[in-house]
């Protein structure tokens, strides 16, 4: 009976959560493809997906705890890296940092339907296996941080294998960034959203509180490239601080079904006395 209603309550809450974060994208679709299409209204666009965000966030019924750690003027444009766990890291993200952000993001991002070509017009994309498109993205962001708007930037390039426990290497783009502009850097952590919605290749949703931890900011004037891997090694290090052993792992699907125990399979017995030397008799795992 305790299993059958845990997974109707995950289906229950799955299904709520999805609404309430597709109904605000459907009712403002239309003023969202008007807005992108002018540069000069993309400040407001994005107004209306930090609301978007804040919305579904609050219909989650979920507490974020936002921890700033010596933040800077709000008027002082600088790099955030993050790590990367989760399909809510971007609207955790324009939840918890103020101002008008731009956003790196991969261009596979830019072709999902509807939502994509918005994304696409308003903030940065970039294929990774491109060279091209990757030094037309720093371009970009370079751009934006002289135009005084913040950058996001996931430095794994994608999300984590073992999200809130192991960060995937990071990449030096951000940190070639910062040395190149003189901005600060700014470690983020997001240790839990993994626990909310985890990349499974579907959707599955668990209740859990969140926390974003906005660290201390890293000055780069005088810096070069020199400096970069040791800025690198040091944002990785701080990420990885605030996270929580006991969030490690993934969410299990839920089922109905009690789960299977794993039957090993009994040692082989020993040869037979007729059997050539060097053979196997051990049986497959099943």
């Amino acid at each position: 009976m305790r299993r059958l209603l845990q997974f109707i309550w995950h289906r229950i809450y799955t299904t709520w959560s999805t609404f309430w974060f597709v109904l605000p994208f459907v009712v403002t679709y239309p003023i969202q493809v008007l807005l992108g299409r002018r540069p000069a209204l993309h400040k407001h666009l994005h107004s209306i997906n930090r609301g978007w965000s804040t919305f579904a966030i609050r219909m989650w019924g979920m507490p974020v705890d936002i921890v700033r750690k010596n933040p800077l003027p709000a008027s002082q444009p600088c790099i955030y890296v993050s790590n990367h766990s989760s399909y809510i890291d971007i609207p955790v993200l324009f939840k918890a940092i103020p101002g008008f952000l731009n956003i790196i993001g991969k261009s596979a991002l830019a072709k999902v339907p509807l939502w994509g070509p918005i994304f696409g017009s308003v903030y940065i994309t970039v294929n990774r296996n491109s060279a091209v498109s990757r030094g037309r993205a720093m371009v970009q962001a370079r751009q934006t941080l002289e135009a005084g708007r913040s950058i996001v930037i996931f430095p794994e390039g994608t999300i984590s294998k073992k999200p809130g426990e192991e960060m995937m290497p990071f990449k030096d783009g951000a940190f070639l960034l910062a040395v190149a502009t003189g901005f600060p850097i700014v470690p983020v952590s997001m240790p839990l959203n993994h626990r909310f919605m985890p990349d499974v290749g579907g959707i599955r949703v668990r209740y859990t509180p969140l926390q974003v931890v906005i660290h201390e900011p890293i000055f780069t004037q005088g810096l070069t490239t020199e400096d970069v891997p040791r800025l690198r090694d040091q944002a990785f290090r701080t990420i990885a601080s605030a996270f929580r052993p006991e969030a490690a792992g993934i969410p299990e699907a839920s089922s109905v079904r009690r789960p299977r125990p794993v039957v090993t399979a009994p040692a082989a017995a020993d040869p037979a006395p007729t059997t050539p030397p060097g053979a196997e008799l051990g049986l497959p795992n099943s």
